[in-house]
């Protein structure tokens, strides 16, 4: 069967682990070339030692301006060229169940991460793509940016965030023939969690099946793939439905 990725080249920020890692891997078979960025060392290298000639890692921290150009770089540089850039790289900061007892401490870090480096790793692959044909763009959001709740507020706000700059960036971009969309997750595990993810299935999700990595992989396969030609600007989902129903109003 023919593979769905072949001669493409992509780039997946937070690729070292849970759903990034479940990505690269469905890029690899799907007959991608990949850029492993993340900022653990140690698993990102094991991954792509574990690709072969398919995979390589870049140590980037997402944060950093100069780091993200120069995986864009590194990417042409290494294979040739880019045609899909995932920015997936996040983390949640600190956990207050009420706006109240939230100092905002983390704030600048949760932004940063989570927004800025989604406008900027853009803006960088959107460079490169515009004038060689155009490419495919992926943002990682969550269901807790389309839903308002607690606790994360800063999660919330700049998850909320990458949508709308993704629709924005997506009508700003069309005449490079670059797509961009973005992937909300419900409830799927990919990494350590703050909440007892069972119950809250139970609790707010029609689907009760256990997401898992793949499902965010694959809907990044479709975007990625002319199976999604005519698609941009676009907010998918991947919750099991629980964004079609109502927040609790604090999880513990």
């Amino acid at each position: 069967m023919d593979t769905l990725l072949t001669d493409q080249v992509a780039i997946v920020t937070g690729g070292a682990s849970g759903l990034g890692r479940a990505t690269v891997e469905l890029f690899v078979e799907q007959g991608a070339k990949v850029v492993i960025a993340d900022i653990d060392v140690e698993k990102g290298r094991a991954l792509a030692s574990g690709l072969g000639t398919a995979a390589v890692f870049k140590q980037t921290n997402v944060a950093d301006a100069e780091q993200l150009q120069a995986l864009i770089d590194f990417t042409v540089e290494y294979f040739g060229g880019l045609n899909v850039m995932i920015n997936n790289a996040g983390i949640s900061g600190a956990v207050h169940n009420r706006f109240l007892d939230d100092d905002l401490a983390d704030f600048d870090q949760v932004i940063g991460v989570n927004l800025f480096a989604v406008m900027k790793g853009s803006q960088c692959a959107a460079r490169y793509m515009a004038e060689h044909g155009g490419g495919a763009i992926i943002n990682t959001t969550s269901i807790a940016g389309i839903k308002p709740g607690l606790p994360l507020i800063s999660y919330r706000a700049a998850k909320s965030a990458v949508i709308h700059v993704t629709k924005s960036i997506a009508r700003d971009l069309g005449e490079y023939s670059i797509r961009v969309n973005c992937i909300a997750l419900g409830h799927i595990p990919a990494g350590q969690t703050f909440y007892d993810m069972s119950e809250m299935i139970k609790r707010v999700q029609p689907l009760q099946r256990q997401g898992s990595p793949i499902d965010f992989a694959n809907a990044a396969l479709y975007f990625a793939s002319e199976l999604s030609a005519q698609v941009t600007g676009q907010v998918l989902s991947v919750d099991g439905g629980s964004s079609l129903c109502g927040s609790p109003l604090q999880v513990t």
